[in-house]
């Protein structure tokens, strides 16, 4: 079998850690001697052992002279675990190819240092472009210190997201709330805005399939959030994040941390409106890598218009319902030319539903 190979298998093990690791990166390890595997591993939970040690420790004998595989340059740090280029360097392993290099500073390129620094051949770069797209949200956390922003909503065919009495529930399958219910899962935070709280009372945890609750976050500039809706309970399963505007009403504030919730207050634009990138800032440093949001209109109209996402997914359901509420509101264009323009990854059928990945053309 070729490097690229046993690369493909250690993505496929990465994989598996998805929706549990962050804010670290997925990653996935594959060790190798004379074409015979002998141990597999992944990183499986924040805060437990790495791939490179899971998969030593299930190595079926020693790894001395061996090739370990491996998805993301090795840590060389110590963070929640001891870095892994040292028990790489103690194992005396012969050679360690690594897909991407970590992008975090306190890594990129020093553990590749490390190892060469101790007679340790590295070959770096194999299906670097794969290793990299299935830790995206990871990249873009690192490069901007923002959440990597996905805006997820589910419309008719005429392009509705409710009636025109605001009722919405419920425009998809089953199987497409499955899948919504999935991508909470695969993200550290769900964000909706205080209309869509007052209106669906929505709980925002996973419920429908296995999966991490993600942090549930609420844009309530005047916080004026019921202290009896859904997304404020069960903050044992799941905490809740309450984004107010500054200034905010004391009263109301300290009631809300009185209950247990917790409250970020965060600066208006000139509109004055909250500032989505002083909130997303602010979220990154929470260390909130990635986050869902999931409306209404307004908040997603503003993200938009903000130019604030990097995925958008649109479920389209086979429904008609004529007037009622669009899921993004004027952007004051006028012109054709003047569009948003978006790049199409996946298009995909969940039940009756037609599901549709895309991304911002990039000129």
């Amino acid at each position: 079998m070729t490097d690229e190979q046993y690369m493909k298998i250690a993505l496929g093990l990465a994989s598996r850690g998805e929706g549990w690791t962050s804010p670290n990166p997925m990653v996935g390890a594959v060790i190798v001697r004379d074409g015979t595997i002998l141990g597999k591993g992944y990183h499986r939970r924040f805060g437990e052992a790495h791939a490179e040690i899971n998969a030593i420790d299930d190595a079926s004998g020693p790894i001395e002279g061996a090739t370990i595989y491996v998805t993301l340059e090795p840590c060389s740090h110590h963070g929640k675990t001891p870095p892994c280029v040292d028990r790489i360097i103690e194992e005396e392993a012969a050679r360690v190819v690594v897909g991407s290099i970590d992008p975090n500073p306190l890594v990129s390129g020093r553990g590749i240092r490390r190892l060469r620094d101790h007679g340790i051949e590295v070959k770096a770069g194999i299906l670097e472009r794969e290793c990299k797209a299935l830790n995206e949200k990871f990249f873009t956390f690192m490069k901007t210190g923002m959440p990597f922003v996905t805006l997820k909503y589910a419309q008719t065919l005429d392009g509705r997201i409710a009636s025109s009495t605001g009722h919405s529930r419920w425009i998809s399958s089953e199987p497409s709330l499955r899948f919504a219910h999935r991508l909470r899962g695969q993200h550290d935070a769900v964000l909706v805005g205080i209309g869509t709280v007052a209106a669906d009372d929505p709980d925002l945890r996973v419920r429908l399939v296995r999966g991490r609750n993600p942090l549930r976050v609420v844009i309530d500039p005047s916080l004026r959030i019921s202290p009896d809706a859904r997304v404020l309970d069960n903050q044992d399963a799941a905490r809740t994040l309450v984004a107010a505007g500054s200034p905010c009403e004391e009263g109301r504030l300290s009631a809300l941390k009185k209950g247990g919730i917790e409250v970020a207050v965060i600066e208006r634009n000139g509109a004055g409106a909250l500032d989505l990138k002083a909130l997303l800032l602010e979220l990154g440093r929470r260390q909130i890598s990635s986050i869902l949001v999931e409306g209404g209109a307004g908040v997603i109209t503003s993200f938009v218009r903000a130019a604030l996402f990097d995925r958008m997914i649109v479920i389209t359901a086979p429904k008609i319902v004529g007037r009622g509420i669009e899921a993004i509101d004027d952007l004051g264009i006028t012109r054709m030319d003047n569009s948003i323009n978006l790049r199409c990854e996946r298009v995909f059928r969940k039940g009756k539903d037609v599901v549709m990945y895309m991304r911002k053309e990039v000129d």
